[in-house]
């Protein structure tokens, strides 16, 4: 095993192998990039308050506080030990493992092929390109993917999910007050499945889609863009059910109070002749978009918007 332990910017380069990386860090920043280069770099451009112990052993790195163990991570509490900020940058082989521990840092993971799993308590991040499977789990902080291809699971208390672009075959949330704005545009079928408690969510699927739907919201609004689908209830639970193409795919969604709304994505000749469809642009007061009503309201939300719309070497440097 190899160690150093990093009290001042630093770049270090790891010519072993490394297939697995773990990064803990408490503020700042964390950006971590995969690359076709089979070695590992390093760079703490910013550091404040204790140092980063870098080890690397049988092809792990980690860059981690020493007293910020891995196990709880999202119960750490040690407020006195929050007084400390640092900004991490790495860029390891693409197929690395990848974990990261945020306690009020923003990370940032993009181009990995290989496991990732990132957790943070107040701290946003972001996912970019990223085609293994993915696992996410904050308390508050925001999560925003974008061109994810991997499996992606997320769990948050308060924290919102924002998938743009997705085309994973599979998508699973669970929050109890974060909003989730999910854009897919898979190139198969794909389940999808988010679970909420007061969180509004909002889903735009392709057209033509394909998938088996079924949405409830036990008094939050509802708003539907496809005519193949059917809403019922009028008052209280109001719910979204049919079928979309050959149904190959899975969408559940339940909420309860949150509203919900089924958006529909521009065909992609509509697309090139510049139709706009936002996620943010659900249409107001729980209107389908086009023509006819497909759209309820809750008796306590007339407006029926949805969100989206060995041997050690030690060193000391």
């Amino acid at each position: 095993m190899s160690e150093w332990s990093v009290a001042e910017p630093k770049k270090l380069t790891f010519d072993e192998p490394v297939s697995d990386l773990h990064v803990r860090i408490v503020n700042g920043t964390v950006n971590v990039v995969g690359t076709d280069e089979g070695s590992a770099r390093l760079e703490i451009s910013e550091i404040d308050g204790p140092p980063l112990v870098v080890t690397q052993q049988h092809g792990t790195l980690t860059v981690a506080y020493e007293d910020l163990p891995w196990k709880g991570f999202l119960k750490w509490l040690d407020r006195k030990g929050w007084r400390r900020s640092a900004v991490v940058s790495l860029a390891v082989p693409a197929s690395t493992r990848v974990e990261v521990g945020v306690v009020g840092a923003a990370a940032v993971v993009s181009g990995i092929s290989g496991p990732s799993l990132v957790r943070g308590v107040t701290g946003d991040t972001t996912l970019v390109s990223l085609s293994g499977p993915v696992r996410a789990e904050t308390v508050s902080g925001n999560l925003e993917a974008q061109a994810v291809t991997g499996d992606l699971r997320f769990n948050s208390v308060s924290g919102d999910l924002t998938v743009v672009e997705g085309s994973g075959t599979s998508v699973r949330a669970e929050s109890v007050s974060g909003s989730m704005i999910v854009d897919l545009d898979p190139d198969g079928p794909t389940d999808v499945r988010l679970t909420n408690v007061s969180g509004e969510i909002a889903i735009r699927l392709p057209h033509p889609a394909d998938a088996d739907v079924e949405a409830n919201t036990a008094s939050g609004s509802i708003s539907n863009a496809f005519d193949g689908l059917r809403v019922h209830g009028q008052w209280g639970a109001h719910k979204i059910t049919g079928r979309l193409g050959a149904g190959t795919g899975k969408l559940r969604a339940t909420t309860v109070s949150g509203s919900i709304a089924l958006l529909r994505r521009p065909a992609a000749e509509d697309e090139e002749e510049g139709v706009e469809d936002d996620v943010t642009g659900a249409p107001a007061n729980g209107a389908r978009g086009d023509s006819g009503d497909n759209s309820v309201s809750g008796p306590d939300d007339a407006s029926g918007s949805a969100a989206a719309d060995g041997t050690t070497d030690k060193k000391v440097l």
